[in-house]
Parts: structure tokens; sequence; C-alpha cells
């Protein structure tokens, strides 16, 4: 019998648990590892570099199996906690929490339940003038009034379609997105069809793997990008350039409208003729072993780059309290590794590409499973752990007595940051805060202006800053509350177009097709742009709009892109072209044969041959 159990990962002591011989495999691995580190000393035992602090802010029984977290504009902390994983059963304990700082300071967090008896809930997301709850099958909206904790209605569904199968692979990572639309993750390896309650099979929207996007105001379903193994934690960089981070093997992927990212084995593009898939942004891989399976354990964890291949909770850090260095980095929770991860963002052509730093993060608990980062009013960080043994997802035995809640911070460590609620803040004060140096601040305000909308000052205020300030990303703060008010005009979008920053340049192309009417007065500026703009970032949004264009509208703005030679060992504009030449090419092949030798992309020119020769 073995009655020994780890503890903290590197200190072996007497354990409660005494464990027979012909105990089942799983039950002895999770007996041996006994119990994780106890709440009182799971901060202290975390290694972060010098300088940060680590604290608790709730452990079990408040909080159990938590699976998402999110930040409300007052500051307080939304879990989402799953207790029926991996059955899918709808259970009592299935909900959502809230946890709110007390009024006068203190670590000490008023716990909440704002809603419970849930069905298989995997993400949560505050705004619009309630709460938004992923409850598989559904996208669940609970009415609520600023500021409130409990619904001030029952939920009305929204979305439906998500499948029961996926156990694991859900529905995940809700965030709203800098154009006022609600983005997700998705990991079913199942095909979807989502859509309203009572939308036919044949007008929903096909979707297995990849990130998807929902406007509560027209009440429209996007697809925006497909692939990879199962994509857990999505955010986006001070140019809305969205990042999300993955499980298997490659773990950071840049999201670009319309892209098609490899799937790891499992499951088949959408399209027939895609070919080959934009690789990852990340120069390296957290490896565990010369063979990926390998990743789940063993001493190559612990090595300089490793931790495993298991990623989740992708966070690019754009707060103002932790040291300028980690402004702009990517975090990210390594499953295997028990730790954090830290990658730092650098452009790349039309791109980027994510360089390993050092980890940031070592639990040192085994039982350390971290889910969900996101950044607090006062620039700290909270993440939450889903506490248990076992690798990616334990679906043999799973714990449901344990969960984490922590806050990273910098500095002296204070008592906690003062009480903030931008619901109650004036327009104007919020229109002020698009320049705050804190990105939470930027984006909450952006959230309740959203739901508030502008009057006539507050855009005229909007409006000038669009057009006179000199920071670009002040301008691009400017132009998606703008938008995600929908008060951005066509004169604007056009004038935005010889705009002096390529990134806004950029936005206002991705913009210009979100309207069919008036995509059309566009579409020569487009032509111009593509073959005589220098930057291959304004390229890339071109070649990722045309995606949204007529098939038959296409060809002159293709024949401008496949002319920059360039470009042909760029990270993504090769790919991104072939996926908005495909239908045209498969529309009148014989015509793209004859201009197949005069494109300058080599890639794009094998491609159109495959296709040509395809059945």
């Amino acid at each position: 019998m073995l009655c020994v159990g780890l503890v903290a990962g590197f200190e072996l002591m007497p354990s409660a648990w005494c464990v027979a011989d012909d105990v089942d495999p799983h039950q002895r691995e999770r007996v041996e590892q006994g119990s994780p580190v106890a709440l009182d000393r799971a901060a202290a035992v975390m290694t972060v570099p010098p300088g940060f602090h680590v604290e608790l802010v709730a452990g079990e029984p408040d909080v159990r199996q938590p699976m998402a977290l999110t930040i409300d504009p007052k500051g307080r902390l939304w879990v989402v906690e799953n207790d029926s994983y991996p059955v899918w059963n709808p259970s009592p304990k299935n909900r959502v929490v809230v946890f709110e700082a007390s009024a006068g300071g203190g670590r000490t967090y008023r716990r909440t339940v704002f809603v419970e008896g849930l069905n298989y809930p995997s993400g949560v997301l505050v705004g619009r003038g309630g709460v938004w709850v992923v409850d598989a099958p559904n996208l669940l909206f609970y009415p609520m009034k600023d500021g409130a904790d409990r619904p001030s209605g029952p939920p009305e569904v929204r979305l439906t379609g998500w499948s029961a199968k996926g156990v694991h692979n859900l529905c995940n990572s809700l965030i709203w997105g800098p154009d006022g639309w609600l983005y997700g993750c998705n990991g079913t390896i199942f095909d979807l069809a989502i859509g309203a309650p009572g939308t036919p099979e044949a007008q929903r929207v096909k979707l297995n793997r990849g990130v998807w996007r929902y406007h509560p105001g027209m009440r429209k379903f996007e697809k925006v990008a497909e692939g990879t193994a199962n994509p857990w934690g999505l955010d986006y960089d001070e140019h809305g350039e969205f990042v999300m981070s993955n499980n298997v093997v490659s773990h950071l992927w840049h999201v670009l409208p319309g892209g098609h990212y490899p799937r790891v084995n499992w499951g088949n593009d959408s399209g027939p003729y895609t070919f080959e898939m934009i690789p990852t942004i990340a120069d390296h891989l957290h490896w565990g072993g010369g063979d990926w399976t390998e990743s789940r354990g063993g001493e190559g964890i612990h090595s300089v780059a490793g931790g495993g291949h298991s990623h989740a909770g992708c966070l690019i850090y754009l707060g103002d309290q932790f040291p300028a260095r980690y402004r702009g980095t990517v975090f990210a929770c390594n499953t295997h590794g028990h730790r954090v991860n830290n990658d730092r963002l650098e452009p790349n052509r039309s791109g980027l590409v994510a360089r390993h730093n050092p980890d940031f993060l070592m639990a040192n608990d085994p039982w350390f499973k971290g889910v969900s980062l996101q950044t607090g009013p006062d620039g700290s960080v909270f993440g939450i752990d889903w506490s248990d043994t076992g690798e990616c997802h334990d679906v043999d035995i799973t714990d449901r007595e344990h969960g984490r809640l922590y806050r990273i911070s910098y500095g002296k460590p204070v008592e906690a940051a003062k009480p903030v609620n931008l619901w109650s803040e004036s327009s104007s004060r919020l229109v002020d805060l698009q320049r705050s140096s804190n990105e939470w601040m930027v984006r909450q305000a952006r959230v309740v202006l959203t739901q508030r909308g502008l009057d006539r000052v507050q855009e005229g205020r909007v409006e000038r800053m669009l057009a006179r300030e000199k920071n670009p990303v002040h301008r691009l703060r400017a132009l998606w509350l703008l938008a995600s008010c929908g008060e951005l005009h066509e004169e604007q979008l056009a004038g935005l177009l010889t705009d002096a920053d390529p990134h806004v340049r950029a936005w206002a192309i991705r913009l210009s097709v979100e309207d069919a009417p008036t995509m059309p007065r566009f579409l020569s500026r487009f032509t111009q742009l593509a073959r005589m703009d220098s930057s291959p970032v304004v390229r890339l949004a071109i070649a990722s709009a045309l995606q949204r264009v007529p098939v038959d509208q296409r060809r002159t703005m293709l024949e401008a892109l496949v002319d920059h030679a360039e470009d042909a060992v760029d990270p993504n504009l090769p790919w991104m072209i072939w996926y908005a030449l495909e239908p045209v090419v498969a529309k009148d092949p014989k015509a793209a044969l004859e201009w197949m030798p005069r494109m300058k992309i080599p890639k794009v020119r094998e491609w159109v041959a495959r296709r040509v020769a395809s059945p």
C-alpha cells in the first residue's frame, strides 16, 4: 500500500490517503497526488518575477470547477462553475457567481450567486444591458440593471446549436471586440449549425473549430476564422488584431477574418480547396519531450521552453501596473506545466510573431490548471485555476470540490484596488477614458457607451478625436467607439483610407465591407490601395475583406494583390489571397490559367494550378 502524497510539486509528506494495489490506475494517480496545496499556502508557494505578488481571492468551497472568468464595468469578477463536466447533465451547482471587493478596501470579497441550475455552462460576458452566458446548446442573455447582481428578468435564448458532444471542446472565451461585436472561440470536433431559435437548418451558420462573432443589436451571427485544435483564450492588441491560444502543440495564432488554420488530425476544413493553412505565429513550441504526447509529463516539462502543449486563457497585457517590458506581451496558462507562459509579440510583415519570454509564473502545485486570465481595473491580473489532476481533460475521474481565483499584482502590495463603477460615470468621462493607458478602462468605457449611446455633444468629441488625434492608437479607439455605437458614416470611412497609419487604414477597410449596400462604393479605392499602398497590413486587410465581396467583383483587386512579389514570403498574404481567389478560379478556370503566369506569388500560382486540375 502507498501512503505518500506529492504536495506543491516538490515536497514529499505523509498523506491521509492509502491506496490498495487493486485500485483503478486513474484513481491511484489522483490519490497519490493527494490534494492541492492548502488554500492558505497556495499563493505563497508560487514563483513569480521579483516585485510581483500573488494573492488568493477565493477558493473552495466558494469556487469549484471554475471554467470561465470575466470582469464587468464595476470591477466585479464573474466566474462560471461547471459541476457537470465531463457528463452532459444539468446540475444545481452549474452556476455563475460574482465576487465583489469590499467597499472599504481590504482583501475580502463578497460572493453572490447570479444564476444556478444551468445545463453545461462554459462562458460569461457582461454588457449591452445584461449578462451573456454560453450554456450549451444555447447562448443566453440575462437582462440586468447596471450594477445589479441578479437578473432583472428571465433569460432569452439568442442562439442555439452548440453541441452536447464536445465534453471539453466547447464554446468559450467570450469577449467584446473593438468593433462592438461579441466574439468567442469554439473547439468542438463536431459540425455545428448555429442560429437563432427557429432558424431553418439551411440558413444556420456551419461551425466547428475557430472563432465566431455575434452582433447583439442586429442579432447577426458570423464565422470569423476556422481551424486549430481546441482554441481556448482570445484577446486583441492595441491595433485590434486578435490572437488566440490553443490546446495541442502550437499555442498562439493570429486570428484573421476569413482565415483557415491547421486542425491537427481531427475534423475537416469547410473549404475542400483550401489546400494549405496559415501557420502559427509562435516561433517555438512549449514542449515536454520528443513526441507531442510526451508533453503531458516527464522532465521535459521543466525545460526553458517546456510545460507541454496545452494552453488556455490568452491575455495580451495592456495595463499600466506591470513593468513596461510586459506591455503588449501574451500571457497564457500552460496546463501540463502548471504555470503561466509569457511570449512577446513583434511585427512580422503583415502580421505578428510570438517569441518566448521566461515563464512568468510557476504554481509549484501539480493540481494547478489555469483556464482564464483577465486584466483588472487597476492593471493587476486575475486568473482562475480549475484545480485538478490528470492532463488537459480528466474525463475518467473529475474532482468537483476544488477551484481557486488569484490576483497577480506588481509593486508594493495594496489592500485592494479603489472601487470603480463605470456605469455611474458621465458620458464625457467615458469618452475621456479612450485616452487611458490602462486598456481595461478603455474597453469597459466603450462597453458602457455602446449600451448608452452617444449624444450629439459626445459624438462630436469622438469625431474630433478621430480626425485630429496624433496618436494612431487613440484614433483607432475613436473609430471603434463610433462603429460600436452605430455612428460611423461612409464619408468618415472614405477619408480614413488615406490615414497616415496603416492600422487605421486597415480598419477602415474592414469596417467598409460590413454594410453590403455601401460596399460597392469602396471597391475602386480598394484596387488603388492594393496596387499602391506600401503597407502589407493594408494589403492583408483587403485580401481579408475580399471574402465579403461578390465573386464577380474581385478580379481587379486580386490582380493588384498578386502583383506584389515581396508578399511571397509574407506569413499571411499568400494564403489570404488564395482564399479570396479560389472561387474566382472555380468560376472561370480558363481565364485563371491565362492570368496565372503573370502572378508574382509562387504559392498562389501553385494553388491556381491545383484548383484547375481538381474535380
